[in-house]
């Protein structure tokens, strides 16, 4: 199918022979819902989508036959809803929850119907980044712990600013210790931007806890690793391109970044000692981390494989559909990734396409220059015509992504930063409706 008149990608791979056992997902992250359905299908299992809202995957779907899998619309927050339609499944063997929201739903599912799965005590752990840091800090894998911030959470009625200036010291980060992407993030350089950012928490629906940590100065990546029975392997390191400070604006990954063997080596023993703190014995985890003059901080563990195109660049760049290995996490089978050498593809890159102002999301000019770019570049839409984009702040404001390929991760980044130059994200504004005026208004 051709999409605004760019041929996307192919998926490759067949979906004959589906299995009558059956795979649940719990939603899915926006990309690699067709690698997984093929993932299951190799494996012989059969995959059904649980989902609030269908259109959400409709990219997705639109490449995939319609009876490739079994799509159930029903009310995903609804736990003991979803755990009656878990159990009227015909041969459920396994249940899969990949997003930031549901994972504890997930986790907690699958305890309550004895399915293969992580503690939900140790998930639950994941999701809280400052109980995180103090973990890491507790087993000496980070130079600090996390400091309370909020109003009347803090020990001994010491006021937030006082707090978190002698225990954490400048520049420091508040965040939300339930975020996701990069929302509720603030730098704070100076007694200034401190005093601003507790007013702007103050007035943020917080879905966790206002915590403050050390601002860890220096390039920014992401650890692919898959992790079983304790042991994790490192499949690659992406590199994560933010905006200029203050914001911590996500736009531009490329994977794998090539670091030299011994480094590499030294990253990988140094993750499976950062998991094995928290707990985390199984599965794919996304471990963000910057790169300082004292060695690797932890930023945060999600405990799930990387969104956006993050799955689909380990995809292309190791040769291997490595949605096979979350299939059979999920099945509570030892991944065949764990001990495969992947004959390895391209470098990878993308680019997330802000527009340059609010408003309504009505397009994107320059789509018909990408054939003739370097790279094989191609556009994944995120919003849909009519979408309103309110924040540019964080990755709520992206429209889509530009991917590209190359020989070595520098020139992906290179071809898909040239072709993001190609386009401009469209928005209207939005036009506010005054009702009728009263004569000589």
């Amino acid at each position: 199918m051709v999409l605004d008149g760019v041929e996307p990608h192919p998926l490759p791979g067949t979906l004959e022979g589906a299995g009558g056992m059956t795979v649940v997902c719990l939603e899915s992250l926006t990309f690699g819902l067709g690698r997984l359905v093929r993932a299951a299908d190799t494996l012989g299992e059969r995959l059904r989508l649980l989902t609030r809202d269908r259109s959400s995957y409709a990219y997705e779907l639109e490449r995939i036959p319609a009876d490739a899998l079994d799509v159930v619309e029903t009310d995903t927050f609804d736990a003991d809803g979803v755990a009656g339609l878990l159990g009227r499944t015909p041969d459920l063997r396994g249940l899969i929850s990949s997003t930031d929201t549901w994972t504890l739903v997930g986790a907690d599912l699958a305890a309550r119907l004895g399915l293969p799965g992580l503690d939900p005590a140790v998930l639950r752990l994941t999701r809280d980044k400052a109980a995180v840091r103090n973990r890491l800090h507790e087993a000496r894998l980070t130079r600090a712990g996390a400091v309370e911030a909020a109003p009347g959470g803090t020990a001994g009625g010491t006021e937030p600013r006082e707090l978190v200036l002698r225990d954490v010291g400048l520049p420091l980060v508040l965040k939300d210790s339930a975020g996701t992407g990069s929302q509720n993030v603030w730098l704070v350089r100076d007694k200034r931007e401190l005093d601003r950012a507790l007013d702007e928490a103050a007035s943020r629906r917080l879905t966790g806890r206002l915590f403050a940590e050390p601002y860890f100065a220096g390039p920014l990546y992401s650890a692919e690793t898959l992790t079983w029975a304790g042991r994790t392997r490192l499949l690659g390191v992406s590199s994560r391109l933010m905006s200029p400070e203050p914001r911590f604006r996500e736009e531009v990954t490329a994977f794998p970044v090539a670091f030299p063997a011994e480094r590499r080596s030294a990253l990988e023993r140094w993750l499976g000692s950062v998991l094995a703190a928290i707990g985390y014995t199984d599965r794919f985890a996304h471990v963000e981390f910057a790169l300082t003059t004292a060695g690797p901080e932890v930023v945060e563990i999600n405990p799930r494989i990387g969104g956006a195109l993050v799955g689909e660049g380990l995809c292309r760049a190791l040769g291997v559909n490595v949605y096979e290995a979350m299939v059979e996490a999920a099945l509570g089978c030892r991944p065949r990734l764990m001990d495969t050498e992947p004959p390895g593809g391209p470098a990878v890159a993308f680019v997330l396409g802000y527009p340059s102002r609010p408003g309504v999301f009505t397009g994107v000019a320059g789509l018909d220059r990408l054939p003739d770019m370097p790279g094989s570049p191609a556009w994944y839409p995120v919003k849909r015509t009519g979408d309103p984009i309110e924040h540019l702040a964080d990755s709520r404001g992206y429209a889509g992504i530009v991917y590209a390929e190359g020989e070595t991760a520098e020139l992906a980044t290179h071809s898909a930063v040239a072709a993001a130059n190609a386009l401009r994200v469209l928005t209207e504004p939005v036009v506010m409706s005054t009702g009728p005026q009263a004569s000589g208004g």
